[in-house]
């Protein structure tokens, strides 16, 4: 062993391992791979949960349901045993009243798989009204629940249950508000000294109790002090648990004693965050040789994995997987910014359970109208919920900005004995825009439209798609940066075409007999300029045009895929026509698809294109009605952003 010490740490440890299997008995990883990679392993020793439950009464009587999930929450944790901090019943009553309470308790609390282990608080043994006994309730709870202070050993630890609502020693009513009701008696105190005796060789030793004595604003009277004293002398004693307050909280570490007060399991909440304690749960401890750790778990928030089972699984794919139909029927709204459309919509629950259905139309405040605030329905198996609304903009202009309307579907699949929520689904509305004016694109307002890696013009091309054979796909673009990359143009999915950039240099692409070719500039764009970018097919060869240069060229022949995706300008689609890989830096101006090949040698680049009748699209990226781009086309056409670019100076 002196060897040992003198090699570095990692040899130590290699060292170590070799002499594990000669020792006999260590733990060791075993395979048949040879591997020089040490695997650490997992403490060992007689590591044991327990769960502490906090305060029930003060709430409704659903209470007692969340008190039913905080036990079957438990037994699916299998501590080894449960702890509480009193107030299990409402109290302040009679005997009788009382007694059925405690019966209601006892039912619940008897279902968990393992002991459980009361404390007592104000609600268990105060009484309020006639024929009052000297000790209150006292009596009662000790010949139906258990002592009021008590300990038990399990696994070398120790359980001490303090009780904090003694009263004065007198007949008088208990009130734990009165400086005489905050002190613990001399007789429980000389009973905890000697329980603290008799569990010093214990290891580890934890404290229940119902009200949080060392809150000195709350009880400035308290001798907890002395009570404190008493329990850090003995050493071993790791934590204290009480309730009352209703409301987590953590009072720190004091001489090697954790303070904790827990919020509810069932009991009346003074509030609704969680975040800042207010909440129902459960302590879960966990205890080593070396010391132990709580953790908090909201009720309700353990789960069974045999709950999800594949009929769940499909359950929940085909309802989420549904279709929401809408009718073709957009809200078509005119330059002006004013319109309406009736929405016809139909949903069909897939399952062998009803689907409960909650259809919520989300509208920007002021700007658009609904005829419902929301529409819902419990769906039978295999039934279909068809229904209209109509959806009406309501101001004038675009200047105020543009909110494209959407509804939000929340869906609850109701099989037996549980609900199962699902996402919402949020379903943008069909919009279009309607009698745009002839002369709308003869201005040149001298903008354009600057992207920064989130916005992305989308254009449905429907039977404008491009037909097989030769085309142009050109635009002006100016880099913001060293390092652009992203699509310009593109509807490249495993077919298609696309301009784009690399790191700021510009390449074309087409999808081509059955693969993609490729046409690659070898420079990059200038950081700040406008560059005319034109990518040409002309049925034999693919060139690549930069300021009317050509820049690069590729020999290619043979059909180009095609696919049913929309076009996007600044991003491109992907299987699911959602845009992707966006140009995460730049402005983009005249965008023109054409169905033919237009340039053969070099040109003098336009500033501002032209239409004629070659054109499948022309988008001059002057103007945006709302998250409309006008296609400068006959008919005219759009496309449409979600969210909107800005548009900035071209020069």
């Amino acid at each position: 062993m002196p060897m040992l010490r003198c090699l570095p740490p990692f040899l130590l440890i290699a060292a170590a391992a070799l002499l594990l299997p000669l020792t006999g008995g260590a733990q060791q990883i075993h395979t048949s791979r040879p591997s020089p990679k040490l695997l650490p392993l997992p403490q060992g020793g007689d590591v044991f949960h327990f769960i502490v439950f906090g305060d029930r009464t003060g709430g409704p009587p659903e209470g007692l349901e969340i008190l039913r999930q905080a036990v079957t929450d438990t037994n699916l944790l299998n501590p080894d045993l449960v702890m509480n901090v009193g107030d299990m019943v409402p109290g302040y009553g009679g005997g009788e009243k009382w007694l059925a309470d405690f019966t209601d308790y006892r039912g619940i609390m008897d279902q968990l798989h393992m002991p459980w282990f009361p404390v007592a608080g104000n609600h268990d043994i105060y009484w309020r009204g006639s024929k009052r006994p000297r000790g209150e309730h006292e009596g009662n709870y000790e010949k139906h629940i258990g002592p009021l202070w008590y300990w038990f050993e399990h696994k070398k630890c120790g359980f001490v249950v303090l009780f904090t609502d003694e009263g004065n020693g007198t007949s008088a009513m208990r009130d734990f508000t009165r400086p005489d009701n905050q002190q613990m008696s001399p007789v429980q105190m000389d009973w905890l000294r000697q329980t603290l005796v008799e569990t010093k060789e214990l290891e580890h030793v934890f404290v229940f109790l119902h009200h949080p004595r060392w809150v000195e604003n709350t009880y400035p009277d308290s001798n907890w002090a002395e009570v404190h004293k008493i329990l850090a002398g003995a050493g071993n004693v790791r934590a204290i648990f009480a309730g009352h307050v209703h409301r987590l909280r953590y009072d720190g570490n004091r001489d090697g004693i954790e303070y904790i007060t827990l919020g509810t399991t069932g009991g009346a909440m003074p509030g609704n965050s969680p975040e800042a304690g207010f909440l129902h749960h459960m302590n879960l401890v966990t205890v080593r040789r070396d010391g132990a750790k709580v953790a908090v778990i909201p009720v309700g928030e353990v789960m069974d994995p045999k709950q999800f089972t594949p009929e769940l699984i499909n359950a929940v794919n085909k309802v989420k997987n549904t279709p929401f139909e809408l009718t073709p029927s957009p809200i078509a709204i005119d330059e002006t910014g004013l319109g309406a459309g009736l929405m016809e919509f139909k949903i069909t629950n897939p399952v062998e359970f009803p689907v409960e259905l909650t259809l919520v139309p989300d509208l920007a405040g002021g700007e658009w109208m609904s005829s419902t605030d929301h529409l819902h329905l419990v769906l039978p198996p295999k039934q279909s919920w068809q229904n209209t609304f109509t959806v009406l903009r309501t101001r004038k202009g675009f200047d105020d900005g543009f909110t494209v309307p959407a509804i939000e579907l929340q869906a609850d699949i109701l099989m037996p004995g549980r609900r199962v929520p699902l996402p919402p689904r949020r379903v943008t509305l069909p919009v279009t825009l309607r009698n745009l004016g002839a002369g709308y694109f003869q201005a040149d307002t001298g903008k354009a439209i600057q992207f920064n890696g989130q916005e992305a013009i989308r254009v449905e091309m429907g039977d404008k798609t491009l037909p097989e054979g030769p085309f142009t796909v050109e635009a002006w673009v100016k880099p913001s940066s060293a390092d652009v990359s992203g699509d310009i143009v593109s509807k490249a999915e495993q077919s298609e075409f696309a301009l784009n950039l690399t790191t700021n240099v510009p390449g074309f692409h087409a999808h081509l007999n059955g693969k993609y070719e490729s046409a690659i500039a070898t420079t990059g764009l200038p950081i700040g300029q406008w560059s005319h970018i034109a990518g040409v097919f002309d049925g034999s060869r693919m060139t690549l045009y930069v300021n009317g240069k050509p820049e690069a060229f590729r020999e290619a022949t043979g059909p180009r895929a095609v696919n049913p995706l929309p076009l996007y300008i600044g991003a491109n689609p992907d299987a699911l026509s959602k845009p992707s890989q966006f140009l995460d830096s730049g402005a983009i101006d005249e965008v023109r698809l054409s169905r033919t090949a237009r340039y053969s040698a070099a040109f003098q680049s336009e500033k501002r294109f032209q239409r004629d009748e070659n054109t499948v699209y022309l988008f001059h990226c002057d103007q945006l009605l709302g998250p409309f781009l006008p296609s400068d086309t006959d008919p005219p056409a759009y496309g449409t952003a979600d969210p909107i670019p800005t548009l900035i100076d071209v020069h």
